[in-house]
């Protein structure tokens, strides 16, 4: 499932910032646009992944997964 995420990013001095606006605590910072935006892409599917992980740890099996579209 292909999913889109906003990436707010900015220029401030010598370096590129950036963070996803739906996932809090997902953000970088890089010396150029392009390693920013390559570097925000990996962290975001970190996270995702990381709270996927949580979750079924969390729901200790007899889960459903359903997917949910909004």
């Amino acid at each position: 499932m292909n999913q889109t995420y906003t990436a707010l990013i900015q220029q401030r001095r010598d370096w590129w910032i950036g963070w996803i606006e739906e996932i809090p605590g997902v953000n970088c910072q890089e010396k150029t646009r392009k390693e920013l935006l390559d570097t925000i892409r990996i962290t975001l599917m970190e996270a995702l992944e990381f709270n996927r992980q949580e979750a079924i740890r969390i729901a200790e099996g007899g889960y459903q997964e359903v997917a949910i579209q909004i």
